[in-house]
């Protein structure tokens, strides 16, 4: 699952990172997790930072249930080999 580049960058330029996020919140007698990845397209000058509240922020978007949920793991990492 990529974040939309269109929303957050232009179109033409090719991701820069990867990216894996878990996230876990309380529910009733037990706990929601939920992971899931993509690909990022950092501006230049973008901070890890920035990168983390653009992807959590789209997150939250597609899972609005999990929009108060903790944050359990974050990779950020060049998408390359």
């Amino acid at each position: 699952m990529s974040v939309p580049t269109a929303v957050l960058h232009p179109v033409s330029v090719e991701p820069t990172h990867a990216w894996l996020m878990t996230l876990q919140r309380p529910v009733g007698n037990g706990l929601a997790t939920f992971t899931s990845n993509g690909t990022y397209t950092a501006k230049p000058g973008a901070t890890r930072e920035d990168a983390y509240r653009d992807i959590r922020a789209w997150l939250n978007q597609q899972r609005p249930e999990m929009a108060d949920a903790c944050v359990l793991f974050f990779s950020l990492e060049p998408n390359r080999l």
